[in-house]
């Protein structure tokens, strides 16, 4: 299978380093590229990519605003957003995620890594950096607090899809979570796509978000320690 990406990147050399490396990569087709946020928007609704390679800062529409644009117009079979930047401020995770975005990547991620990325991202798991991740959690353990906010939105699930949920949440892929819980990957990937559908989630990054603000689970790092689940 093939995997549709676009690229969109204000920085003219980097944006042709990415499309150099998708294009000389078995497995890729690169579909556009964009100079803006806006391109990219028009760009995704006429190519229908797989992945979209997202820069944040970016002139006409920032890479969050596309991201969101590019998710509302894609409600049945939405492309995978990739951020990719040289900000790995855990303000603009936490941000992009909630906006939809499946992975987070900065552009000094060796060229390797980041065609193994999109593949996961392809394949419908979420990729963020670890270290970003340590620090986006810590960031939350600081200036959030864990509410009932997301109970009632909760309360629609099975015991079973709020067990995967919280095990999405702390970042395990699908076949971890099968390990975890003795189920079959294509098992796993049912409760997941429908937990996401009771909560009205687009992304998998969503469904982490929500695991943090619905206080499923409640983050310690801020102490030095790993998350705690409840």
């Amino acid at each position: 299978m093939t995997i549709r990406v676009l690229v969109a990147d204000d920085q003219a050399l980097i944006r042709a380093g990415l499309v150099a490396l998708f294009t000389a990569a078995p497995g890729f087709d690169v579909v556009g590229e964009a100079a803006d946020g806006e391109q990219a928007v028009a760009l995704a609704r006429d190519t229908t990519p797989d992945v979209i390679l997202m820069d944040i800062r970016m002139p006409v529409l920032d890479g969050i605003a596309a991201t969101r644009r590019i998710l509302a117009e894609h409600r049945e079979d939405p492309p995978r957003v990739v951020v990719l930047t040289t900000f790995d401020l855990p303000e603009y995770v936490y941000t992009a995620l909630g906006e939809g975005a499946s992975g987070f990547l900065v552009k000094d991620t060796p060229p390797a890594r980041i065609l193994s990325a999109v593949r996961t991202i392809a394949a419908g798991d979420i990729l963020i950096a670890p270290h970003i991740t340590h620090r986006l959690i810590e960031t939350y353990a600081r200036h959030h607090r864990a509410t009932t906010a997301g109970a009632p939105r909760l309360a629609e699930l099975t015991v079973r899809e709020t067990e995967v949920l919280r095990l999405v949440g702390n970042g395990l892929t699908n076949g971890q979570i099968a390990q975890r819980l003795v189920l079959s990957e294509a098992t796993v990937k049912t409760h997941v796509k429908r937990t996401m559908g009771k909560l009205g989630l687009s992304s998998r990054a969503q469904a982490v978000v929500v695991a943090y603000e619905s206080g499923l689970i409640v983050p310690t790092s801020a102490n030095g320690e790993r998350p705690r689940e409840r």
